[in-house]
């Protein structure tokens, strides 16, 4: 990646499906491994990534980089789904990016307040979030959604207030 680019934010594209899965399952493993039961680690195959990715595409905005996926975020409602990015770009400004497009989603959604989930054990997430200003609200079970039904993870629920009044138009 040249030191000037900066990533271009998108819409995802069934054809990014292939590049989400591959960033999602490569970062799931960094944060999850270790950190969750092994019953969702079993249920995470790479498979599953690229099925969940396809499924999701809706859902995704992608950050583009020299012509490259270099990562992505989803959001349903007020929930920050996932925030991933290509271990090539980590440190590039992308994931700070991805995140702002995140949170704008979730006010242009009408909410007050975001919310997302990390795991615990999960250090470099969690420094992450808080540099950005979100707060960790509490433990709870969160309910993964995998092959035939949902499974209960236990992890730290971050908040972060959002403003959802529109503001003055952009130029």
């Amino acid at each position: 990646m040249s030191p000037a680019a900066s990533p271009e934010l998108r819409p995802a594209r069934p054809e990014d499906a292939a590049a989400v899965a591959a960033i999602w399952h490569e970062g799931w493993g960094d944060g999850h491994l270790g950190q969750v039961p092994d019953a969702l680690v079993a249920a995470r195959t790479r498979a599953s990534f690229e099925e969940r990715s396809l499924a999701r595409v809706g859902d995704t905005t992608v950050a583009v980089v020299d012509g490259a996926v270099a990562g992505f975020v989803i959001v349903l409602g007020d929930e920050v789904e996932q925030v991933y990015v290509d271990r090539a770009f980590r440190g590039a400004g992308v994931a700070p990016t991805l995140l702002a497009a995140a949170e704008r989603r979730v006010a242009e959604g009408g909410h007050a307040r975001a919310w997302l989930a990390v795991a615990p054990g999960n250090a470099r997430a969690r420094r992450f979030y808080e540099r950005s200003g979100w707060a960790d609200d509490g433990g709870f079970t969160y309910e993964a959604e995998v092959a035939g039904g949902r499974f209960g993870v236990p992890c730290r629920r971050y908040v972060k207030d959002v403003d959802p009044s529109p503001g003055p138009p952009q130029p």
